[in-house]
């Protein structure tokens, strides 16, 4: 891993000690890919929440949804920022135990490609404080945009931003309940109660070059101490499939991430399109 990425995960590592944790420490071996890729898990902790991440620079700029990502453009979900996250988080699908930090059922509920939209790159309209997206994946597609809020309306020191769908052929105004409700992984099929007790199949990999599929029964300890090591999930890169929705800019992305490169590009209009389409036929 480069040396920025590790310094900027040492937030990350600074609440876990991975001596005694199988939560991934960002040393595991990470698929290449032309695109960048994103995931959103869904996570029943203390309170149930949507965790967006984007790859960027080698690690997962992270966010906490309340409420979940939601399609109709009317609607301005409060979007925590916490820290950054390495690239083989994005495979882990599981349970953290109760007590500990995160503690709590994780289900990967969607994943996919993103790109950046417009002419500045993603780091700059992050420092700016806007960040206009599309992304391609099984559950989100279109255009989407982050807006950072001036500051913490509670008066603590959260970095908050607001998610909003732009308005586009994806766009669902109303009637959005039922994709929220979804409880049904992308990766492995499961629910969240079958994920909890550890059943069913595991998930497919998606973000690490392993071809081993995870374990069903997944558990990470994220304690600093007094934590036990469990399972740790292995993954590789697998197909990432993105729904065909009437003749929105979403095209139904072939087999492999590059066919959902493809799409991705052309969801995202001339400037994201035309470095989402280059090697679109290339592996993810």
């Amino acid at each position: 891993m480069a040396k920025e990425a590790l310094r900027k995960l040492s937030k990350y590592g600074s609440k876990r000690d991975f001596t005694v944790t199988d939560e991934p420490s960002g040393e595991s071996e990470v698929a290449t890919s032309e695109h960048l890729r994103f995931v959103i898990q869904k996570h029943a902790a203390r309170r149930l929440h949507y965790d967006l991440r984007l790859e960027l620079g080698g690690v997962f700029k992270s966010w906490a949804v309340t409420k979940g990502p939601s399609p109709d453009p009317r609607d301005k979900r409060l979007a925590v920022e916490v820290e950054d996250h390495p690239l083989d988080y994005g495979d882990f699908e599981g349970t953290i135990p109760k007590g500990e930090y995160g503690g709590g059922t994780v289900l990967l509920w969607d994943r996919g490609l993103w790109a950046p939209e417009g002419d500045a790159s993603a780091e700059q309209q992050l420092r700016k404080g806007e960040l206009k997206f599309v992304m391609e994946g099984e559950r989100m597609h279109g255009s989407w945009v982050l807006v950072r809020m001036k500051g913490d309306r509670y008066g603590g020191k959260r970095n908050n931003w607001l998610l909003i769908k732009q308005r586009d052929a994806a766009a669902v105004e109303g009637k959005t309940d039922a994709l929220m409700e979804e409880d049904r992984s992308v990766a492995s099929g499961r629910k969240m109660a079958d994920i909890e007790a550890g059943k069913g199949r595991g998930p497919e990999p998606f973000m690490l070059k392993s071809k081993a599929a995870a374990k069903a029964n997944a558990v990470w300890h994220s304690n600093r101490a007094d934590a036990s090591a469990s399972t740790a999930p292995a993954a590789r890169q697998p197909a990432a499939r993105a729904k065909r929705s009437g003749k929105s800019t979403n095209r139904t992305a072939s087999k492999g991430s590059g066919g959902s490169a493809h799409a991705a590009g052309e969801a995202s209009g001339p400037s994201a399109g035309g470095r989402a389409r280059r090697g679109a036929r290339s592996r993810g």
